[in-house]
């Protein structure tokens, strides 16, 4: 399953696949060489990350996830351990749990490490979803914050009450999803009101404590996907959205320009309409019969492509 998975994946916050060898029955699977991973980077680390530590941190891996689930396919264990850090550089590994995004169950026995394990896994909720993935996610940018588990559970009813006891026993508005599965296991959901956020991880910014709380969702479907999670405002000042993936508000923005330009050549003169088309908006202030000669053509064409690209 992993080497399939990688063998699809090609993303710079996921780890690279070099080589895979059979020999005298064994199977051998060679990765790119990681330095760490992101457990033993926060075990080390005498004080607290810093957000702009958490940010970046996270930026990429959910980058990294936003790709694999563009290209069918989810994690199904994220965990500090699993992401591996070389030279500043965090890369998504161990895909041995990895499963399609269409695949159906049965599933494997292990799914998810316990402490970052989605309210739905435990309940036995089937099918899953990439949702599982950005619940593991929230708890391990949680964890960046506090540097300690949120959720360390002994055992799954111990993990559902301590899932409960800091966001709460789930209500018909905040989960009616997981008042749904509980009954159906023959399990009462523990009653607790849960706490603060902002208590638990003081240091931690508005934003983040907003994404944060969405990405706790009882709910998976009202949790944030990778891709509307890097459009968040505790991304603002990075780069939201990678190559590749479509941006509705980029879409619109596009078309609504297209619009506009489209109008304004329905207002312009015949000259002036031949002009914007052949050269771009940047000749378009130039009339036939000026600034434009046939010996400086070759320099106007050249300053529009540049000022289109700025």
């Amino acid at each position: 399953r992993e080497v399939k998975s990688l063998r699809k994946l090609n993303h710079a916050n996921i780890i690279k696949l070099k080589n895979v060898v059979r020999e005298n029955c064994t199977l051998y699977i060679v990765f790119e060489y990681m330095d760490s991973n992101l457990h033993q980077l926060m075990m080390n680390h005498k004080s607290r990350l810093t957000e702009e530590q958490v940010k970046k941190w996270c930026l990429s891996v959910i980058q990294g996830l936003a790709y694999m689930h563009q290209r069918g396919y989810y994690h199904c264990d994220l965990k500090p351990e699993n992401l591996l850090v070389s030279n500043d550089v965090i890369k998504i590994g161990d895909l041995g749990l990895a499963q399609e995004i269409n695949s159906l169950p049965p599933y494997a026995d292990y799914i998810g490490t316990r402490w970052y394990r989605a309210p739905e896994m435990l309940l036995h909720a089937t099918p899953y979803t990439s949702a599982v993935d950005m619940w593991a996610m929230v708890a391990i940018m949680a964890e960046m914050f506090t540097l300690s588990p949120v959720f360390p559970g002994i055992d799954e009813v111990d993990q559902m009450e301590r899932i409960c006891s800091v966001i709460g026993t789930p209500t018909e508005s905040t989960g009616s999803h997981g008042l749904d599965l509980a009954p159906g296991m023959n399990y009462e959901l523990p009653r607790l009101p849960g706490v603060s956020f902002s208590k638990l991880m003081p240091s931690a910014s508005e934003e983040a404590i907003n994404l944060i709380e969405r990405l706790c969702s009882w709910d998976p479907r009202k949790r944030p996907t990778a891709i509307e999670a890097l459009r968040h405002p505790f991304f603002r000042n990075c780069l939201k959205v990678p190559p590749g993936f479509p941006s509705r508000v980029a879409a619109a923005q596009k078309k609504d320009a297209n619009t506009k330009t489209a109008e304004k050549l329905g207002k312009m003169k015949v000259n002036d309409r031949w002009h914007t088309a052949a050269y771009g908006p940047v000749a378009a202030p130039m009339k036939a019969g000026g600034l434009f000669t046939p010996l400086n053509e070759h320099v106007w064409q050249e300053s529009s492509r540049m000022m289109q690209g700025f």
